[in-house]
């Protein structure tokens, strides 16, 4: 994965958005915001949150949904669509606020995708007791200009709308933040720290790639050289070659599927390009997502299997809509930014021998061809050269079984920099720190707690479980996508 830094870590508070933030059909809007820091000391006057929150310049409210012992809204910030250039327009980008209490501290959480508009509490939150502020990741839809210059969606134009959100909230949540995230959430995180290092207490990143040179992915074929056991490896890898020597009766099979659905397959190409991108990305797949510890055990037997069998459990591991036109489309800025900054990884499957055609394809033949692309191979080296010497108060939590931790974040070490590095065994791309180990747990809660102005010593999380609103099944992105 990997970006173009244009970075002139501009010392310019880059000043807010212009005109006022058009709200959605019914929405309540901050009056004239016009350019403005994102801060709004008179906001300190008013007692509702809400209306605290919509006393920021360009803040709108899209609804408020209830939820026992917070309230929860949904909203709109109004950003430059280049934070250089703030007077050459605008884009409306979603947030929302779980709002507990203004005297806790407050998690900042991306998925770097976007975001969910129903309840819900990251890990971090739950461990420190406080508020959440979750941020969709620029260009996913809703939160895209129109038209969208995709030049700029980069890692600095999105670390700078969370800083920009962060100026804006501060002023109401005055306790300390720690910013989270998970996968390309916790990509994000990293990168927002590596240009605004002054904003938050820590960092907690969940499995976040680090592809820092794109073209050396070695690390990756040794993780699938040694990942579980060799039957388990050779178990998946004999469906995936199977899928491939069926290649005619399975592709018949996507055909109707496609007829029945309305598929299209205009911009990876053709029909056969897209069947293979799913079987290729097979044993990637089942690593990222299964459970090690069952999975391996319900893998079938690709000799015996009815074509319509293997079709199927293809479809349950890898989905065969994920590389039509309608399963690409909503992961267009991702595909972008893995083919301009973010590096996306190649593995090389000597057990398929000359079954593939194309081998594991860019990300440029999953973006439309009227979107140019150029990569930039520096981003990421400066971001890990950043984090090896740099970082403070970072914490990274990786999977035993997640093929994206092959290349990780290894920010530098010793009590100065308060960095930490954990594995949890036995888990894959949805690693917690709930999974690992027990003085290992506890001590990742502690540094969380603590950075977070909320020391304990019970090593626990603060508030206690809730099933719904700390659900945290992972996931599952059907595609090789962090």
């Amino acid at each position: 994965m990997r970006k173009t830094l244009r970075w002139v870590l501009s010392l310019v508070v880059l000043i807010g958005t212009v005109g006022a933030a058009g709200a959605t059909s019914g929405a309540a809007t901050a009056a004239e915001p016009g350019l403005t820091d994102g801060t709004n000391s008179a906001s300190a006057d008013i007692s509702d949150i809400k209306d605290r929150l919509l006393a920021i310049p360009g803040m709108s409210l899209i609804e408020e949904k209830p939820y026992p012992g917070y309230r929860f809204f949904v909203l709109n910030y109004t950003q430059p669509v280049d934070h250089r250039r703030p007077s050459k327009g605008t884009f409306k980008q979603r947030l929302t606020v779980l709002h507990k209490d203004t005297s806790r501290p407050t998690v900042y959480y991306t998925s770097g995708y976007s975001v969910s508009t129903n309840p819900s509490r990251r890990e971090p939150t739950q461990i420190v007791d406080g508020n959440q502020v979750s941020m969709e990741y620029r260009f996913f839809t809703p939160s895209r200009p129109d038209p969208a210059d995709w030049s700029k969606l980069d890692i600095w134009q999105a670390a700078t709308d969370q800083h920009r959100i962060y100026q804006a909230l501060k002023p109401i949540y005055g306790k300390k933040w720690l910013a989270t995230g998970i996968s390309k959430g916790g990509m994000t995180a990293t990168y927002y720290e590596r240009f605004y290092p002054r904003d938050m207490a820590g960092i907690v990143s969940y499995v976040a790639p680090n592809d820092v040179v794109d073209k050396e992915d070695s690390a990756y074929d040794e993780f699938f050289e040694g990942v579980g056991t060799k039957e388990c490896r050779e178990s998946i890898q004999a469906v995936q070659r199977e899928a491939l020597v069926r290649r005619e009766p399975l592709s018949a099979k996507l055909a109707a599927l496609a007829e029945a659905e309305g598929y299209t397959f205009k911009t990876v190409g053709t029909l056969d390009k897209a069947f293979e991108a799913v079987v290729m990305d097979l044993v990637w797949g089942f690593w990222q997502y299964q459970p090690a510890a069952t999975a391996c055990g319900q893998i079938p037997d690709a000799a015996t299997m009815t074509d319509q069998a293997l079709f199927d459990y293809v479809d349950s591991v890898g989905g065969w809509s994920s590389y039509t036109d309608q399963g690409l489309t909503p992961y267009t800025p991702y595909y972008y930014q893995a083919g301009t900054e973010l590096g996306a990884p190649t593995i090389e499957q000597p057990w398929l021998g000359d079954l593939s055609r194309y081998g594991y394809q860019p990300p440029r033949n999953f973006v439309p061809r009227d979107i140019p692309m150029t990569f930039e191979p520096h981003a990421m080296r400066d971001v890990d050269r950043w984090v090896r010497h740099n970082a403070h108060r970072m914490m990274y939590v990786y999977g035993e079984y997640d093929p994206w931790g092959a290349e990780r974040f290894r920010p530098a070490r010793g009590a100065k920099h308060d960095s930490h590095v954990f594995t949890a065994p036995g888990a894959n791309h949805g690693a917690s720190v709930s999974q690992l180990v027990a003085d290992e747990k506890a001590k990742a809660t502690e540094r969380i707690q603590t950075w977070a102005g909320v020391p304990s010593d019970s090593g626990k999380p603060l508030a206690a479980y809730d099933k719904k609103l700390d659900r945290r099944d992972v996931r599952k992105e059907q595609t090789l996508r962090p």
